[in-house]
């Protein structure tokens, strides 16, 4: 499929945030993942980009379960 190189510059800094281990974790997705994604995981994953660090933190690095199918396939990338 590929990105345009502004999209995944935008999403690159849309993933810096208050927390540099999710910081880390997003980027690290982005560089992985995003060029061979499909446009409903771009579109999960940006949606997750809208969620706060404290529930982003519960899910990334706390393990919290994702009761969202779409979060929760992009969120086993993450972990994985």
């Amino acid at each position: 499929m590929g990105m345009a190189p502004s999209e995944l510059g935008r999403l690159r800094w849309r993933c810096r945030r208050g927390m540099k281990e999710l910081d880390v974790l997003l980027e690290r997705w982005l560089a992985r993942h995003a060029p061979s994604a499909d446009a409903g995981e771009i579109a999960a994953f940006e949606r997750m980009l809208d969620l706060q660090d404290p529930e982003l933190a519960r899910y990334l690095l706390a393990g919290e379960p994702v009761a969202d199918p779409e979060f929760a396939r992009i969120v086993a990338r993450l972990r994985g």
